[in-house]
C-alpha cells in the first residue's frame, strides 16, 4: 500500500511522528518530499465544470525520496504564483519511494491509485507559465520550481518532470 489514510486518536498519532530526511541528491530544500511532475496543461479542452469538464486530468505528483523515512503530508501545503492553495488536511503516509498526485476536480482519495482530489473543479496550474511551491507544516519551504510551456515542455504534452 502506498499511502495510509489513517483515521486515529490523538494519542497514537502522537506516536506516528512525521518524520523527514535529507535525500541522496543535492536539492535547494532539506526534505524527503520532492515535486516529482505536473500535469499543468490538462489533456483536452479545458473545462472546469464539475460533472463534464477535465481539472482532474491537470495533477502535480510528489513524491518521498527519503530511501528510509516515511512521512506524513498532513499539514504540507501546495501552492502557486497567484497564491491559490492546497493543504492536505488529513494523515496521507508516503512509505520511501512513494508518491500521491494531487489531482484537481472531485473524487475519492484512493491509497490503490495513490491520488489525493483538492475538491475543486477550478484548474491550479496556468497552461502558459505558473510557479510551484510545496511547503512543510512549519512553513518552511520543501520545493518549488517555475516553468513556462515554451522552455520547460519541448514535447509539448502539458507534462513536465522534476527530480529524475
Amino acid at each position: 500500500m502506498r499511502i495510509r489514510l489513517v483515521t486515529t486518536s490523538a494519542a497514537a498519532a502522537g506516536a506516528l511522528a512525521v518524520l523527514t530526511a535529507i535525500p541522496a541528491q543535492a536539492t535547494e530544500y532539506s526534505s524527503a518530499l520532492k515535486i516529482r511532475g505536473i500535469q499543468y496543461d490538462a489533456p483536452g479542452r479545458d473545462s472546469n465544470n464539475c460533472t463534464t469538464g477535465n481539472t482532474y486530468k491537470e495533477f502535480l505528483t510528489i513524491k518521498n525520496y527519503s530511501s528510509r523515512y516515511t512521512v506524513n503530508l498532513k499539514g504540507y501545503v501546495v501552492k502557486d504564483a497567484a497564491g491559490n492553495r492546497f493543504t492536505f488536511t488529513a494523515n496521507h503516509y508516503l512509505q520511501p519511494g512513494d508518491y500521491v498526485k494531487l489531482r484537481g476536480g472531485n473524487g475519492s482519495d484512493s491509497d490503490r491509485y495513490n491520488v489525493v482530489y483538492r475538491d475543486n473543479c477550478n484548474f491550479l496550474w496556468n497552461n502558459d507559465k505558473d510557479s510551484i511551491y510545496l511547503y512543510k507544516p512549519s512553513g518552511a519551504g520543501a520545493d518549488s520550481h517555475a516553468y513556462t510551456k515554451s522552455r520547460n515542455d519541448a514535447d509539448g504534452n502539458g507534462y513536465i518532470t522534476y527530480h529524475g
